[in-house]
């Protein structure tokens, strides 16, 4: 008998991909061809979009790299399971790691042998490919079919905020009753909508709308005088700066459905959407103010904005820092009527630049912040040092201004990546090199700074085949698996991107 894994994996899409369905046509396989299921890896409710969150595949993986593996297989319901990854490759390099291990990885329910021929290497790209492309038609069909219940005027999650509720309507738009905090719709045909609160939430709300703009109380006292009253937010917490705040600037007061903020498709990068971004519907809800109150709030709030000159909002910081003691980003935003810590990080460079105007040292050692900024000017330089060699030697590279992902000779594509030096308390050197997932360049060229991250130690390039995503850590002594990567100039990239003439390469 030869021993085997088995790896389930299921996300929310259908009971024919239930972890328990899966292992019963995984044992149906292994049995008929004389496997024993020694060690089963399942990840239950994980989308198969990234490697991010599935521990079982990360444990799988890390058992196979180190040698822990007891099977010489690995059983899988089929190449979706494996996962929906965006980039085809992210999946073949995984099974490729198990490979290399000396262990096959096999689907059970795909009409092909994974034997490494080439008509079943065709249909499992193809595989990964439609698996990678499912997704991406569910994100726009799902995203498109959002858009258009907000516009009617649907509430699409989060909380309904204080002095508003979640109302549950069904098909016909009849009520079917009030949504207490936690509960979700059961029918998928059923909509929610905000409505009022309690009437004596509404009046709060008012009040506080009047107390902002009427009586120019700032927030922080709005606040004071709520918890003095015992009144509590919609969560149950004691009124802040920072909660009066979103009372007093979100459009859902005036009746107006707002969605789209921030955008996390695909499992990628978190995004803050701009206005024109947004989407929306006006007057959709029942307001607790009208339009005009809510404008002038927002005036006053836009009038707290007017620049300052530098000396001005030093001379603030001063005064702060005297009466504090201290300074950080939160006790700059929790001044009241005084410019945000983002605000003096884009006049001044940095918060630390800033402090130091001022006269203010961290008790931390930020030093690294600074480090960080100095190699991130050097980037470009560096990337114009490389491209200016390749073409005095006859080579082509084209960068994206977006990425800085090079495409050399339109063969292959590099990317370089500038790998701080940070140095321990022992007095010894690391090295954390992190590959951007996202694009994934046939070749990452990392450069390790020396121990005063001034110039260049040495240059690992690495490609894309044996490196996996995320992060490694180098020490100043490694195992021959990295340093077999490693040369102590760029010269031989430079020498793998030049070209030669026919006669001189014959």
């Amino acid at each position: 008998m030869i021993r085997a894994a088995e790896y389930v994996r299921m996300s929310t899409e259908h009971q024919q991909y239930s972890t328990e369905n899966q292992s019963d046509a995984i044992r149906q396989y292994a049995a008929r061809r004389g496997y024993t299921i020694v060690r089963t890896y399942a990840d239950e409710g994980k989308s198969g979009l990234r490697l991010d969150g599935r521990d079982a595949l990360k444990q799988l993986l890390g058992d196979v790299q180190t040698g822990k593996a007891d099977y010489s297989v690995i059983l899988v319901y089929d190449v979706s399971r494996w996962g929906r990854f965006q980039d085809a490759d992210e999946a073949a390099h995984n099974e490729f790691v198990c490979r290399r291990a000396g262990i096959d990885v096999q689907y059970c329910a795909e009409p092909f042998e994974n034997d490494g021929s080439f008509g079943s290497d065709i249909q499992k790209m193809l595989k990964r490919k439609m698996a990678g492309e499912y997704s991406r038609e569910l994100s726009t069909k799902v995203f498109a079919g959002q858009c258009r219940l907000i516009e009617h005027g649907f509430r699409q999650g989060g909380p309904p905020g204080f002095g508003l509720r979640r109302s549950l309507i069904d098909q016909a738009g009849t009520p079917k009753g009030e949504l207490e905090r936690g509960e979700h719709k059961s029918i998928q045909t059923d909509r929610v909508v905000l409505v009022l609160g309690p009437p004596e939430e509404v009046e709060t709300v008012k009040w506080m709308y009047r107390a902002f703009i009427e009586d120019g109380k700032p927030e922080r006292e709005i606040a004071a005088i709520l918890n003095r009253r015992g009144i509590s937010t919609d969560l149950g917490r004691p009124w802040t700066r920072g909660t009066v705040h979103q009372v007093l600037i979100n459009e859902k007061y005036v009746g107006n459905n707002v969605w789209n903020r921030i955008s996390f498709k695909l499992k990628k990068k978190r995004i803050k959407n701009g206005p024109d971004r947004l989407v929306r519907a006006d007057g959709v809800f029942d307001a607790i103010v009208d339009l005009a109150t809510f404008l002038a709030a927002q005036a006053i709030i836009r009038q707290r904005s007017i620049r300052l000159t530098d000396e001005e909002m030093l001379a603030g910081l001063r005064g702060l820092f005297e009466e504090r003691g201290v300074l950080s980003g939160l006790v700059i935003d929790e001044k009241e009527n005084f410019p945000s810590s983002s605000a003096f990080r884009t006049r001044f460079g940095s918060l630390l630049r800033a402090y130091e105007l001022v006269g203010y040292s961290p008790g931390r050692d930020y030093r690294y912040i600074e480090i960080n900024r100095s190699l991130r000017r050097m980037h470009p330089n560096i990337l114009a040092e490389i491209t200016s060699e390749i073409e005095r030697l006859s080579g082509s590279v084209i960068c994206d201004p977006a990425t800085d992902l090079l495409t050399v000779n339109g063969e292959f594509t590099a990317s370089i990546v500038i790998v701080r030096c940070m140095t321990l308390p022992t007095g010894g050197l690391r090295w954390k090199m992190r590959f951007d997932t996202g694009l994934r360049p046939d070749i990452t060229i990392a450069i390790r700074m020396d121990a005063d991250n001034q110039h260049p130690l040495d240059y690992y390039l690495l490609p894309r085949v044996d490196v996996a995503p995320g992060a490694v850590r180098l020490k100043e002594d490694n195992s021959f698996y990295w340093d077999a990567y490693r040369f102590e100039t760029i010269d031989h990239f430079i020498w793998l991107a030049s070209r030669a003439s026919i006669r001189s390469a014959a």
